[in-house]
């Protein structure tokens, strides 16, 4: 059963790594078999110190056969050890393969949707900041046009207040228009006044004419001078009725020329009232829409900042939550790197110690099938020295990852001396040789 598990221990050693070794010692034994010098107190596997610090030897002349089983029997625990050790080692891996398929970042959680998101929730705060711009350059916009209107309103008002304040002498002189064509009419009527008095004068001066001619003197005249005297009356009528006629006619055109003149200004107040009075109520109509607009730009300019705050918090918060995420995912990876170094180390402290036991049973084997040893005893007055030399020839072959094989021979000859169970002086002889 030993030798089964020897050979697999030994196959599979090879397929472990792309550098294989072949390595024998030799050890010099005074009074029992010394242990192989292998150190594996790191690990806690103090495989060799049980059974070879028990004062467990071998006298030079006892049974081979109970030597050999003793031998037999360290082999097999030996082999147990390494069977222990590769079932460990496959549990071990196995549980590295499943924790990467399991707990790895790049597989069990893909970031790339977060990216994603991340990189769409930045286009729509940049597209919000755009916008917002936007609503800026219009708010100003808005502002100076509101500014220029508060400047056409303000104009208008002064020149409303002008043409109001003007209003009292307009009124003023047309209370004296009034009033001068009452005096016209007055004088117009008293001339009329007079021309009839006039013509009644006149007509009585013809009857006092008559009445005298009439009387009992009889004055006899020439009937050319009574010609040559209406005829002067008549024209002296002509004369007063052109004269009447010329001053009507040049009153009653200063006062149509007067009249119309003021009508003109009046009734062009009164347009330009008018159109004052439209355009303040369009102005103001304006006003108070660009009020109301302004006011709902304000309002909504408040809620997108209200909307870009509440984005930019929650964001925050998400990116957060993210970085915090990603953090502990990197502190879980280095927590994996660092057990992956420190099992990958344990590994290769129990490959060596694979290697080293496969060494060792390589040289159980060689013991059970025999080897070549000088034996020279010396004895003395004060007690029997036993001195036992094994000469070993180490094989050693090593590949390298080039492929760059490389052989050596090495002679590793160990001598004690032991004088009642104490070492009293050892030499070592080592000797390499390069095999091409």
């Amino acid at each position: 059963m030993s030798v089964r598990r020897s050979s697999k221990s030994v196959s599979s050693q090879v397929s472990f790594g792309s550098r294989r070794r072949i390595s024998t010692s030799s050890r010099v034994v005074t009074n029992g078999f010394e242990s192989s010098g292998f150190g594996y107190g790191n690990l806690g596997y103090d495989v060799f110190s049980k059974s070879l610090t028990s004062g467990y030897e071998v006298p030079l002349y006892s049974n081979e056969k109970q030597t050999m089983q003793n031998l037999n029997d360290r082999l097999a625990f030996y082999l147990e050890k390494v069977y222990s050790m590769e079932k460990a080692n496959s549990k071990l891996d196995l549980q590295i393969q499943t924790f990467y398929e399991n707990k790895s970042p790049m597989q069990s959680k893909d970031m790339s949707s977060y990216f994603k998101t991340i990189s769409d929730l930045r286009t729509q705060i940049l597209s919000r900041f755009v916008q917002n711009s936007e609503l800026r350059l219009k708010l100003d916009n808005t502002r100076m046009a509101a500014a220029d209107f508060q400047i056409k309103y303000e104009t208008e008002k002064n020149l409303r207040m002008i043409v109001e304040a003007d209003l009292p002498r307009l009124r003023g002189v047309m209370g004296e228009i009034k009033l001068s064509i009452a005096d016209l009419e007055n004088h117009h009527t008293g001339l009329t006044e007079e021309l009839l008095y006039l013509k009644k004068t006149h007509e009585e001066d013809l009857h006092m004419l008559r009445a005298k001619q009439s009387g009992s003197v009889n004055v006899e005249i020439d009937s050319a001078t009574r010609s040559d005297l209406g005829q002067m009356l008549k024209e002296l009528r002509s004369q007063y009725e052109t004269l009447v006629e010329k001053n009507r006619r040049e009153v009653e055109q200063w006062y149509q020329t007067k009249v119309e003149m003021w009508r003109t200004q009046v009734s062009s107040s009164r347009t330009d009232i008018n159109t004052s009075q439209t355009e303040f109520t369009e102005i103001k109509r304006t006003v108070q829409s660009l009020d109301i607009e302004l006011q709902g730009l304000i309002t909504l300019k408040q809620q997108l900042e209200q909307s870009l705050v509440e984005v930019r918090e929650r964001y925050s918060a998400k990116l957060g939550q993210l970085q915090i995420y990603i953090d502990n995912l990197q502190e879980e990876r280095q927590r994996l790197n660092t057990d992956i170094q420190e099992q990958a180390t344990e590994y290769q402290l129990l490959l060596d110690i694979r290697m080293r036991l496969e060494t060792e049973i390589a040289e159980y084997r060689r013991l059970l099938g025999g080897e070549e040893h000088t034996t020279v005893i010396s004895t003395s007055k004060a007690s029997m020295v036993k001195t036992e030399t094994v000469t070993t020839t180490e094989i050693k072959e090593e590949i390298e990852d080039v492929h760059n094989p490389h052989l050596q021979r090495r002679v590793k000859v160990i001598v004690e001396e032991m004088i009642d169970g104490q070492v009293v002086s050892t030499s070592v002889d080592e000797n390499v040789q390069d095999i091409n």
